[in-house]
């Protein structure tokens, strides 16, 4: 057992970490950061098992001190992938001031994964021992799972309980709930024609794709808190030629699950009846996550939390955050779910994300102590 933190340290390897390109579109990145990760929780008595999900996607990682073990009593949960483009780390590399830690991946979800691994350095042998314990690493988060969704949701069918090792919020809040989302691409097509001479023989996709946007912002229920939102369009091909093709991007955020269907089979059905004649839809949903509910089960989880948070004095509250993660299958699978066991951070998907360095410890502190109960 060890309670020493170095915070030079602490950085050090934050570092090594961070000032690696390793977006969910740069599996050697990824493989990169599994290829430090493995030594350092092999150092504290934990089997690594690499896994393969898909030929263009990184690798995951299954971490865990009961390599026997059917079920585990916890499963702690994470990424290794950031957003961000390869030479984004040559343009601006882990810096630090004072109050704060910068950098890609900084805060979502690097040190995120160091709290993992410094909270079961802190436990003894003894506690440790008590438990069966995962640590699932995926590698495309970013991109909603895609490849990896399955073998979340299959280790969290092994696991009792799930901690979502994501940043925990400016305001020291964790996070007890997430809406489901889901990203549709939206295709129009039309018939191409002069617009000067024989407008009146071409169809014109942006027309259709503009019926469209208005139609899906009718769908929106600010009530309920399904919210969809048309971010991106292209189309197009000159100013004196009716479009033939077209496409938009389509947002969608919701509580309640089956309002998300309905809304799925409503797009379909649209796509049926274009709203101009001669003019053809086509509708594909690229990645869809349920909504992450807290149940009786979690309610309990949030408790015993909430006992450790008070006893180390520290500042928090329980959210319930628009945005997903891999908390969104693990409790959509039935196993109750909390997240936000990071340290406090901002700015995520940005060039303004930041790690608050004085959440650091306290947050290891946290999450050690809810292990020690478990």
């Amino acid at each position: 057992m060890t309670n020493s933190f170095q915070l030079d340290t602490y950085i050090e390897q934050l570092s090594s970490l961070v000032n690696v390109d390793c977006g969910s579109h740069t599996p050697e990145g990824v493989a990169k950061i599994a290829d430090i990760l493995t030594p350092m929780f092999e150092s504290i008595g934990f089997s690594v098992t690499r896994h393969t999900v898909a030929p263009n996607a990184g690798p995951c990682l299954e971490i865990t001190n009961k390599p026997d073990a059917e079920q585990f009593d916890v499963m702690l949960c994470g990424h290794m992938d950031t957003v961000f483009p390869e030479g984004t780390v040559e343009k601006r590399p882990l810096s630090f001031d004072e109050e704060k830690i910068y950098g890609p991946g900084a805060t979502d979800m690097k040190s995120g994964i160091l709290s993992a691994w410094y909270a079961l350095q802190q436990m003894s042998t003894e506690q440790r021992d008590k438990l069966s314990i995962l640590v699932a690493l995926n590698c495309d988060e970013e991109i909603g799972s895609r490849y990896s969704r399955d073998w979340i949701e299959s280790m969290a069918r092994k696991s009792k309980r799930v901690l979502v090792c994501e940043a925990a919020r400016v305001s020291g809040n964790l996070i007890r709930s997430r809406k489901g989302n889901a990203k549709y691409e939206l295709t129009f097509n039309g018939v191409a024609s002069h617009a000067g001479s024989a407008l009146e023989q071409g169809v014109s996709a942006i027309y259709e794709l503009a019926h469209w946007s208005l139609a899906i912002k009718d769908m929106v229920n600010l009530e309920t808190g399904t919210t969809m939102n048309v971010g991106v369009i292209e189309g197009g091909l000159a100013v004196n030629v009716v479009p033939d093709y077209a496409k938009a991007t389509v947002d969608l955020r919701f509580w309640n699950t089956d309002e998300a269907e309905a809304i799925d089979a409503k797009l379909r059905e649209m796509a049926k009846m274009p709203f101009e004649k001669g003019a053809s839809v086509e509708v594909n949903r690229v990645t869809f996550k349920p909504s992450m509910i807290p149940t009786e089960a979690t309610e309990e989880l949030i408790s015993l939390v909430s006992e450790e948070a008070d006893k180390l004095g520290l500042v928090y509250g329980w959210e319930n955050a628009g945005g997903g993660s891999d908390g969104n299958f693990t409790a959509n699978v039935g196993t109750p779910t909390l997240d936000g066991f990071g340290p406090m951070g901002a700015g995520f998907h940005s060039d303004k994300e930041y790690l608050l360095i004085d959440s650091i410890k306290p947050r290891i502190d946290l999450l050690a102590n809810v292990l020690n109960r478990l």
